[in-house]
């Protein structure tokens, strides 16, 4: 360690190092990211003045179109910033700080789609007793406790990357701070981070991920077993948007860090970050309202309004 110097600022790669491409690639994230806002803002502004939209599912998709927004909100100002100044220069303590918010948003977005899963549950397979299940107070409750799971969830990161030093002047090869990015530039024992970040991901993420597909084994077999076509089609409408969501998050989450040139090929994990932190929270809003019939009646009467 003698010969080592410690480091307290990092590098970012970005997405190009060609300064031709800077502003053009801050119009348009800018745009992008202005997009995003309006989308999800708007989603939360119709749940919260069409009372025919104070529903329960209603409630969970306006939690996340809230999340959305802060998942986008952590990484694309950082980049907006890089573009601008193209110094890409950031803290150890802002690295660590954005990787605390990537990991809680990216926790709350599975934890609420795990949830949203349930509610799809009840209401298609236990119709009957909807209203009594999913109560006000239970879907509160399942929001909090998503969102104390969530918070909770990153400080085992966080403490334990606060005890590495950073000496290697590699520079992490993505736009923004990534958890395994920035374990290759330390110069400490990074086993005890690498093995809890695998025993999590297995722990929770495996959890979560049941949670989210197995109450649609019980709803595809329930929608099979009805006799009208009518019916069928109502329950598989009121499930495909959820199921889009949940595709789009999960394929390119599991496809960024489990493919098989995941720590060689940084272009193509450039290009996936880029779909599961930016516009994942961008197509959401388009999903749930051009595919939601009484979101787009409720946004109608608001335009008339």
């Amino acid at each position: 360690m003698e010969n080592q110097t410690i480091l307290y600022t990092l590098v970012l790669s970005g997405l190009s190092d060609l300064p031709s491409l800077q502003l053009p690639l801050f119009l348009v994230f800018l745009l992008v990211y202005l997009i995003t806002l309006t989308g999800n803002l708007l989603i939360v502004l119709l749940i919260c003045t069409d009372s025919h939209l104070q529903t329960p599912m209603y409630f969970f998709l306006g939690t996340l179109a809230c999340l959305d927004i802060g998942f986008t909100s952590v990484t694309i100002p950082r980049m907006l910033f890089d573009f601008h100044t193209q110094k890409r220069l950031i803290s150890i303590q802002a690295c660590i700080t954005q990787i605390y918010f990537i990991l809680l948003f990216a926790a709350s977005e599975l934890s609420l789609l795990a949830v949203m899963s349930y509610d799809r549950y009840v209401a298609i397979c236990r119709p009957l007793h909807y209203t009594q299940i999913m109560h006000w107070k239970t879907c509160v409750l399942l929001v909090l406790g998503v969102l104390i799971f969530s918070m909770l969830y990153p400080l085992v990161h966080v403490l334990l990357l606060l005890k590495l030093t950073f000496c290697r002047l590699n520079p992490l090869q993505s736009f923004f701070c990534d958890l395994p990015q920035l374990l290759l530039v330390s110069c400490s024992d990074t086993f005890i981070n690498v093995f809890l970040s695998l025993f999590l991901a297995i722990l929770f993420g495996g959890g979560i991920f049941a949670l989210t597909f197995c109450p649609y084994i019980i709803i595809l077999n329930t929608i099979m077993k009805m006799q009208s076509k009518a019916m069928r089609s109502k329950a598989f409408s009121t499930c495909s948007s959820h199921l889009a969501a949940v595709f789009i998050f999960y394929g390119t989450l599991f496809f960024s860090y489990f493919h098989p040139n995941a720590k060689t090929n940084s272009a193509v994990d450039k290009v996936v970050s880029v779909f599961y932190t930016i516009l994942t929270p961008l197509v959401n809003p388009l999903i749930y309202s051009l595919r939601n019939k009484i979101m787009k009646i409720s946004l109608k009467r608001a335009v008339c309004k």
